[in-house]
């Protein structure tokens, strides 16, 4: 591999075997054994995705300066047009019902950590799109100005979308301040599909690859409903302890209206029912 010696200077081991494991679509990702230790690498280029192992890099250490467990960071650069994130390696364990309870405490630490602003301090990214996270006072404007519409725009250009599905968006915009409850805001994961929790040793959630900011804490509990992979109970146990506003599941679909405009705009057409259905129906 051509980043042998550059990863054996930053981590001043030799390496002795490196091999790829499963990433997702967006990155290469390879497992790294030194004589002393076990490592995750990610690599990609610096013009496809600027700065984006910078942004992750600062997305884990907001998430574990909250209490929770990610991944620790070991080192982040680039050199020869290629970015890198060196990663703790995370053995995977099989999970019981305490896991569940772990992951409802670790997610309210997480979202009762608050600012009194909807955004954050820097721009990050959503899988391989660009994330705006200029601050906003109030959940309504930052939902729409700084999540819905910019995806709306790249789906209406790519004809993903047409003039009567923004006509739809448009009145849906006016009905959010009587859907959408008003909170404080949360420092939410922001990408918390099952793929993205890990199960470690002694039933402690880990959580990588984050997409985060301060939003409305519903965003993260509607998208653990996306995909599956969720057990149901941990919701019970999240309610007993940061309980959740009356009617929190009929807003599910609402919140969800951001992934699924990701994936309609990764993905392609195969989102947009979904996506119709929730914006004639409001």
């Amino acid at each position: 591999m051509f980043f042998k010696p550059l990863v054996e200077e930053k981590l001043t081991e030799k390496i002795k075997t490196i091999s790829s494991i499963s990433g997702g679509d967006i990155n290469d990702v390879y497992k790294i054994k030194t004589e002393q230790n076990t490592y995750v690498l990610k690599v990609n280029r610096n013009d496809i995705f600027p700065q984006m192992f910078v942004k992750e890099k600062l997305g884990l250490e907001i998430l574990s300066n909250t209490g929770i467990k990610s991944p620790k960071v070991i080192q982040c650069f680039s050199a020869n047009d290629y970015q890198f994130l060196l990663l703790e390696f995370i053995k995977e364990g099989s999970i019981t019902n305490l896991f569940w309870r772990n992951f409802a405490s670790n997610l309210v630490t997480l979202h009762r950590t608050n600012r009194n602003y909807f955004g954050l301090n820097h721009n990050n990214y959503i899988g391989s799109l660009k994330q705006n996270n200029l601050k906003k006072t109030s959940w309504e404007s930052f939902f729409i100005d700084c999540r819905i519409a910019p995806l709306i725009k790249l789906a209406f250009g790519s004809n993903l979308l047409n003039k009567s599905h923004l006509k739809y968006f448009e009145k849906l915009y006016l009905r959010l301040n009587e859907l959408l409850p008003i909170e404080n805001s949360s420092l939410v994961h922001g990408d918390l599909w099952s793929g993205n929790l890990m199960k470690g040793k002694d039933q402690v959630p880990i959580f990588i690859d984050p997409a985060v900011y301060y939003g409305h804490r519903e965003m993260d509990i509607a998208m653990t409903r996306m995909f599956g992979g969720f057990d149901c109970s941990f919701i019970n146990y999240y309610n007993d302890l940061f309980p959740l506003e009356k009617n929190w599941e009929d807003r599910i679909e609402i919140h969800n209206l951001y992934p699924n405009l990701v994936h309609l705009n990764l993905f392609g057409k195969s989102y947009l029912n979904g996506i119709e259905s929730v914006i004639k129906k409001f």
